[in-house]
């Protein structure tokens, strides 16, 4: 019991700081704003064609609101979740050009709104505060100009709606004091179909169509629901005064995802080996254990591993195999008890229990 009581308040110092766990597992919302730019336009005039006709934009600003549902980790290093989006885009016409020449005069605005369906894949490189995410989404949206006009004339004031597409590259940064909450920033390329706009009688009629291309930089928040910080270890029992006799339970802690014998593990099995025949134990229980992170079938196979490489190292110290009983236990028997998905260095371990 000392033996395993001075291990606990070692792992102490290596709980991680971060309550917020990513990738998303369950519901979440979102709000994010920012600058938005539109690519210079090129216009196609019926019925009577002008080449080298296009509309330039001065820098805008977008908001986008979005829930989504969180599928929590594929994987150690991976999530996914899916999001329904609504966003809204405005920017000021800049310039307009027909046949190559400047009208002069040119205002107006181009505003885009819509819904989005998004894919999102949560990468975790390990670092424990900052998680970034790719994604895609395909959706409806409206493009409507507004008093669009050059030459003192108004030219174009329609609104046409059009299949839209995006890809998505963000990064995210938890929240310690809230769990759940995080601060995302995004880029987003969001374009549609070519919109085509009535012109205006005023300006001799016909149809213009025209590209909508946009390059959308975010910042805002998400929150995801259920996310509950990981209880404290413990506290360590105070050691008893007169010295114990040989342990017959010794903890071999491992790294994260990883089944490797670190120097500190190595000791603690030498001192297991050596005091087997001390206890005259006839049976040597090798146990595997991980922590939640990642599928129930990917941890009982890690936790077999660990288990495995425990018992070779008794091995190598004359202890017989046959003497052992080695088994897995995934993250079904936590030393710690958490909730899915937390990094606890506590419960990646092995127990070896001398009988």
């Amino acid at each position: 019991m000392k033996l395993r009581t001075a291990l606990l308040a070692a792992t102490m110092g290596v709980i991680p700081a971060l309550a917020s766990a990513q990738p998303v597992d369950g519901l979440d919302i979102g709000l994010m704003g920012g600058s938005n730019i539109v690519q210079d336009s090129d216009l196609s005039l019926k019925p009577t064609p002008s080449p080298n006709s296009e509309v330039s934009f001065d820098g805008g600003w977008a908001v986008i609101g979005r829930i989504g549902y969180g599928f929590g980790r594929l994987a150690p290093w991976l999530g996914a979740r899916v999001e329904l989006e609504g966003n809204y885009r405005e920017n000021d016409v800049s310039d307009i050009r027909l046949g190559g020449s400047r009208l002069g005069s040119e205002g107006g605005k181009q505003r885009t709104y819509g819904a989005m369906v998004n894919a999102i894949a949560d990468f975790d490189p390990g670092l424990g505060f900052l998680f970034p995410y790719l994604g895609a989404g395909v959706g409806w949206a409206w493009t409507n100009w507004d008093s669009v006009r050059g030459a003192g004339v108004t030219l174009v004031d329609d609104t046409d709606n059009n299949f839209a597409f995006q890809g998505i590259a963000g990064l995210s940064v938890p929240v310690d004091a809230v769990p759940g909450l995080a601060i995302n920033a995004e880029y987003r390329f969001f374009g549609t179909l070519k919109n085509e706009f009535s012109v205006a009688p005023g300006a001799g009629g016909g149809k213009v169509e025209a590209d909508n291309y946009n390059h959308t930089f975010l910042i805002g928040l998400r929150y995801a629901f259920g996310v509950t910080p990981p209880p404290p270890p413990p506290a360590p029992a105070p050691a008893p005064a007169a010295a114990p006799a040989p342990a017959r339970t010794y903890l071999v802690f491992f790294d994260f995802d990883s089944a490797a014998l670190t120097d500190r593990a190595r000791e603690i099995i030498a001192e297991a080996a050596a005091n087997a025949p001390r206890v005259q134990a006839t049976r040597i229980e090798v146990t595997g254990h991980t922590d939640t992170v990642g599928t129930a079938a990917y941890n009982q196979a890690l936790s077999v591993r660990r288990a495995n490489a425990v018992a070779a190292e008794l091995e190598r110290r004359g202890i017989p195999r046959s003497q052992m009983v080695i088994t897995g236990r995934g993250f079904t028997q936590p030393l710690v008890p958490t909730g899915p998905n937390v990094r606890e260095p506590q419960n990646r371990r092995v127990e070896i229990v001398l009988r």
